[in-house]
C-alpha cells in the first residue's frame, strides 16, 4: 500500500539500466469523500497513502535523469476483491453507482484509466497542488456527492436493491471473479486436461 516497493522497483531498473527516456511511472491511490475518510485517512491505510504519496516526489527525482517522471493518480471508489471487504464500503459504492449512472459520469475502470492517459497525463501531466493526477474528479463532483448523500442515509436491508445500483456492483464482483462474462457458456463440459492445453 505504501512506496517502498514502488522505489526498490525503479532503483532496479536503473541498476540494470532498463529505464527508458521520458519514462513515466504511475502509482495509484484514494482519497474518496469524508464519509470514507475514517477508514481510508486514518490507521494504516491512511499511512501508506500518505508514503505512497510521498515516494511519488522521490521517484520522480529518481527519473528526472531520464527525462522521466512519476505521479501517484487518485482514482475513483472501484470494486475490487480487497475493497469489498472494508467496511461502509458496500453501502457508499451502491449510493455512488446509481448516482453516476443517474448523472451520466460512471466509468468502468478501463473507461477510467483511457481518461487518466489521454485527458491527464499526455501530452502534459495536469496534477493538483500536491502533485497528485486527480481521476476523481467525477466521484468528488458536487453534483454526485450530493446525489449520493441523499442516498446513503436511506439504504436499509429492504431497499438497498432499489436505491442502491447494488446490480451493477454484484456484476462487477462476480465478472472480476471470472463470472457472469457474456459469450462464455459455464455449463459447458470440460477436462484439466484440456485446460492445461490452453495458452493465454
Amino acid at each position: 500500500m505504501g512506496g517502498e516497493d514502488w522505489q526498490e522497483w525503479i532503483d532496479t531498473l536503473i541498476n540494470a539500466d532498463a529505464i527508458a527516456s521520458n519514462a513515466r511511472s504511475i502509482a495509484f491511490s484514494y482519497i474518496g469523500p469524508e464519509s470514507t475518510h475514517a477508514i481510508y485517512h486514518q490507521g494504516t491505510l491512511g499511512r501508506a497513502k500518505v508514503d505512497l504519496h510521498q515516494a511519488s516526489h522521490a521517484v520522480n527525482l529518481k527519473l528526472a535523469p531520464f527525462g522521466g517522471s512519476a505521479y501517484a493518480a487518485v482514482c475513483k471508489a472501484l470494486v475490487t476483491k480487497a475493497s469489498v471487504f472494508i467496511p461502509t464500503f458496500a453501502p457508499y459504492v451502491i449510493s455512488l453507482y446509481r448516482a453516476m449512472k443517474e448523472l451520466g459520469v460512471h466509468e468502468t475502470p478501463i473507461e477510467q484509466m483511457i481518461r487518466l492517459y489521454q485527458d491527464k497525463l499526455y501530452p502534459e501531466a495536469i496534477v493538483d497542488g500536491e502533485r497528485l493526477i486527480r481521476v476523481d474528479d467525477f466521484e468528488l463532483s458536487e453534483q454526485v456527492k450530493a446525489r449520493v448523500s441523499e442516498i446513503m442515509p436511506n439504504l436499509t436491508a429492504d431497499n438497498f436493491m432499489q436505491l442502491g445500483d447494488y446490480l451493477g456492483f454484484k456484476q462487477e464482483f462476480m465478472q472480476l471473479n471470472g463470472f457472469e462474462l457474456a459469450g462464455v457458456d459455464y455449463e459447458q463440459e470440460f477436462t484439466l486436461e484440456e485446460l492445461a492445453k490452453l495458452t493465454p
